[in-house]
């Protein structure tokens, strides 16, 4: 009975009930003494047809009131009976379908319940990051008004630090926002990418001159690696690729050591361009690589949060590589350092 059609599974059953009848007949002539067979094969035929065609309706209304009922919930369908036969076909095995329907919904329902569960424990972990980097600023600037209300606003030794230190918390507060406004247009596809030609070099290198003097203050060499010998020419919307190379740049400064280099390298990969940048500083661990490109995530938050940092630059850098269609990657090891590794579409010459 495996695999069978409901029609074979009616046929079989009415076949067995014809074959039946027509025995009980056979045996009632036979013991009567006057047998015909031309009755016997109309006794056998009837009884085929008679007794398939009602088998065929009862598991037709089976199918109705319970797989049907269970193939409707798992596609969330609202099919009322005139239309429900258009679904089913009894020349099918309908319940081989069915089981394997409900097999397939059980193993995507079971991966969007485990994806729930992850957007869930991520949101909870974002509200919780925005409420601790928000936190920060505001009870700082509470304290700072506090002691100005309470006699230092006349104090000419603290009342003018006070205020600029409130001042740095308010700019620190505005920046987040700001990050997090860029991060939303980005997701929603508010903020269009304007591609057009873009000479990659001359972007870096106006990059570098904004940045020499914060390379400066640590003895860190700013360098142009281009192995190409040539312009490079990239379709990219140069502001956006701006802000990648300054927040990827500054992280090299920030975390790099006295001393130190970082290099930008510029790569043909047939019909993309590789940049890279290069530092020889403290290195990243490995556990922290999955999740360095999460907004708010921070391989020592202590550290990371004294330095100014909201916490969201690599995620802008990922959402705006993205949003060009291309990736972004990492290599790091701790005391060597780390490279950051994106692709542009190269540009037609």
């Amino acid at each position: 009975m495996k695999n069978l059609t409901p029609k074979g599974i009616a046929f079989r059953i009415s076949l067995f009930v014809a074959t039946s009848v027509t025995v009980i007949v056979f045996l009632a002539e036979f013991f009567s003494e006057s047998i015909h067979f031309l009755s016997l094969f109309l006794v056998f035929v009837s009884s085929l047809v008679i007794s398939y065609f009602g088998f065929l309706i009862a598991i037709e209304q089976f199918i109705y009131k319970k797989i049907k009922l269970i193939y409707r919930t798992i596609h969330n369908l609202k099919l009322n009976k005139d239309d429900a036969l258009s679904d089913f076909s009894l020349n099918k095995d309908i319940i081989s379908q069915v089981s394997q329907e409900v097999i397939d919904w059980d193993q995507k329902n079971k991966l969007e319940i485990e994806r729930l569960k992850d957007m869930e424990s991520y949101r909870r972990e974002f509200v919780g990051n925005v409420s601790h980097e928000l936190k920060t600023p505001i009870f700082n600037i509470q304290g700072y008004l506090l002691t100005l209300i309470e006699g230092g606003l006349y104090d000419e030794k603290i009342n003018m630090d006070y205020l600029a230190r409130a001042n740095k918390s308010v700019d620190r507060m505005i920046a987040l926002i700001e990050d997090l406004d860029i991060i939303s247009n980005l997701e929603s596809g508010v903020i269009e990418m304007h591609l057009k030609k873009v000479n990659i070099i001359d972007l870096t290198q106006d990059v570098l001159s904004s940045l020499e003097r914060k390379a400066q203050e640590k003895n860190i060499k700013l360098t142009i690696q281009n192995t190409l010998n040539k312009s490079v020419w990239v379709m990219a919307d140069a502001d956006k690729i701006n802000q990648v190379l300054v927040n990827l740049i500054v992280n090299s400064i920030k975390y790099g050591k006295d001393g130190g280099e970082t290099k930008i390298k510029f790569y043909d990969m047939d019909e993309n361009i590789l940049v890279e940048v290069a530092d020889n500083g403290q290195g990243i661990e490995e556990k922290h690589h999955k999740r360095l490109f999460e907004r708010f995530y921070r391989t020592d938050r202590g550290r990371a949060r004294d330095s100014g940092g909201t916490g969201l630059g690599l995620s802008i850098v990922k959402h705006i590589i993205e949003a060009h269609q291309q990736t972004i990657n990492l290599r790091s090891t701790v005391d060597v350092g780390s490279t950051f590794s994106f692709t542009l579409k190269k540009a037609k010459q």
